[in-house]
């Protein structure tokens, strides 16, 4: 019977270049899509997926995430005096319960391998979660739940996938995969194949779920594209010895560490509310 998926890592050390100079002073895990910051759109994920315990990688300049997911009883006491009990009540329903945030430093910009690897200690030897706050997954299941789902049915470590034209697998991560017993069994993992050499059109999309022998093969990880520590070298190293398999999500994902992406998750997401959708709807209408 495979372990339970308790603990998520958030690699939440970026710099976020390309928002300057909107990123300067604010993280660009707190922009806002709408009216939620990123990061709080990526956890809403992970607890609806059932995951109790939340580990943020952070760098310099992060506390404000810190900060975010701690209580703010001078803002509290203030909406409470004001009658804004709605208000109130969202901000407590985001909130997670006391000593299920942990927070670890990663120090220095050595890749998300490295990012991984600096949560060894809150993860422990247990199988984990990995959702890369950049990419926002939108669909009727969320992207974790789903690979939840096929973790319980058959083990091993899961990587999400979504369908790239094939022109543009050259700007990928892409994993090759091989029909197994009903399940995607990866036999590729590829990071930006040349073009005509993709082994398909399945892009790696940021969510993970790794066996804690992960954290071994990281220790002595060499440094790989970019001079950083790359996850996929150590995921095709581990898949020398464990099963590593697909999981297709059904939706849309928007990039939002690149402004088109994150431009387009606030469009869709705001046509998506009932209370903005309507109005949204017309204003673009009457653009000129």
């Amino acid at each position: 019977m495979s372990r339970k998926i308790r603990k998520a890592v958030f690699p939440v050390a970026g710099l976020g270049t390309r928002f300057l100079p909107a990123t300067k002073a604010v993280p660009k895990e707190m922009l806002t899509v709408v009216d939620r910051p990123v990061i709080q759109h990526v956890v809403d994920e992970a607890r609806a997926a059932g995951i109790e315990h939340f580990v943020f990688v952070t760098g310099r300049g992060k506390a404000v995430i810190e900060d975010h997911f701690d209580m703010n009883f001078e803002l509290d006491r203030t909406l409470s005096e004001r009658g804004k009990l709605k208000e109130l009540e969202a901000l407590a329903r985001d909130l997670p319960e006391a000593g299920r945030t942990s927070f670890t430093r990663q120090q220095a910009p050595l890749g998300l391998g490295h990012a991984v690897w600096c949560a060894r200690d809150i993860i422990g030897d247990e199988p984990f979660a990995l959702l890369l706050p950049d990419m926002l997954h939108h669909g009727k299941q969320p992207c974790l739940a789903g690979m939840i789902d096929a973790y319980e049915r058959h083990g091993g470590n899961l990587v999400a996938v979504y369908e790239v034209p094939d022109s543009d697998t050259h700007q990928y991560g892409i994993c090759g995969v091989k029909d197994q017993n009903g399940a995607l069994a990866i036999t590729q993992m590829v990071e930006k194949p040349k073009q005509g050499t993709s082994p398909s059109n399945l892009a790696i999309s940021g969510r993970y779920i790794l066996q804690p022998e992960i954290f071994n093969i990281l220790e002595t990880q060499e440094r790989g594209a970019g001079g950083e520590i790359q996850l996929t070298d150590a995921m095709i190293t581990l898949a020398q010895k464990q099963d590593f398999y697909a999981h297709i999500f059904d939706g849309a994902i928007y990039d939002c560490g690149m402004k088109i992406g994150f431009l387009m998750a606030n469009l869709m997401l705001g046509l998506e509310r009932p209370d903005l959708g309507p109005e949204l709807r017309k204003a673009i209408a009457n653009l000129k």
